[in-house]
């Protein structure tokens, strides 16, 4: 089996068995968002009912296997029908929100340790998926936050998960940010984006944007994939800080062994 995007084919993560899982993973770990294709709603803090029952059917509530046990996640699992049924009988796009990725790991872990990073300040979440370094943020004392995806879904499963960790939902944007007029951020976090070379190029863009506008500062997190170790980007990153990823988040994410938060400063 394989997945097809843009008339490129990347073959499934190799396990075991099939379904849902599968979609949401390629042979290196990586997401597969259709960035540009997407089709971008806004969803607010009201969930509907019929899909806050489905999400809770669903996923299960872990805060086990990850370098973030202060936070509890609405996650897709081995306990979960649809981590081993086969992947179309999945009613809505590929729920790539429901994996906790090992770059924003890294990222949530650093601003829960380094909390002074984000205290009385604004920050955008970009490419938020679970909500998890959105809320290591919201937990830090970030003064303000929007937390960044293109499906609606996520922004439900944020919602959820803001919830499980008793705070105030925070506000989300499902519209391609990087189309958009650009708004003054202190921060700017974002984990496992640089999957894709056209993607990578265009974020890197709007990130020089955003920093020589606006004096931003950006925390990216990554595992070491090859789409962004190999990118010019590298000549502008300062490491921050390398963690080591716990054995569930590597066997998830085809044996990558660590995670690292990189300072972005073109």
């Amino acid at each position: 089996m394989a997945l097809s995007l843009g008339g490129r084919t990347f073959a499934p993560f190799p396990v075991n068995h099939s379904g849902v899982f599968l979609k949401a993973v390629r042979s290196n770990g990586l997401p597969l968002f259709p960035w540009s294709h997407s089709p971008w709603r806004r969803t607010g803090n009201v969930l509907d009912p019929e899909m806050k029952a489905f999400l809770e059917e669903n996923t299960e509530v872990t805060n086990r296997g990850s370098l973030t046990p202060e936070i509890r996640l609405r996650l897709l699992t081995p306990r979960c029908k649809f981590w081993w049924q086969r992947a179309d009988l999945w009613p809505y796009s590929d729920p790539y929100w429901a994996i906790y990725w090992p770059g924003g790991q890294a990222l949530s872990r650093y601003l829960l340790d380094n909390p002074d990073v984000v205290r009385g300040r604004s920050v955008l979440d970009l490419g938020s998926g679970c909500g998890a370094t959105a809320i290591a943020a919201k937990m830090g004392g970030a003064s303000r936050i929007l937390a960044n995806d293109i499906d609606p879904i996520a922004g439900m499963a944020i919602t959820l998960n803001c919830e499980l960790n008793e705070l105030n939902p925070f506000p989300i944007l499902t519209k391609n940010i990087l189309d958009l007029e650009q708004d003054k951020w202190d921060l700017v976090v974002l984990g496992d984006m640089f999957y894709d070379e056209d993607l990578a190029d265009s974020l890197h863009q709007w990130l020089k944007n955003c920093f020589w506008t606006h004096r931003t500062r950006v925390l990216i997190g990554d595992p070491g994939r090859p789409q962004f170790s190999g990118h010019s980007i590298q000549h502008q990153l300062h490491k921050v800080v390398e963690y080591s990823l716990p054995e569930p988040t590597r066997k998830e994410n085809n044996g990558l062994t660590t995670s690292t938060v990189w300072d972005f400063r073109p």
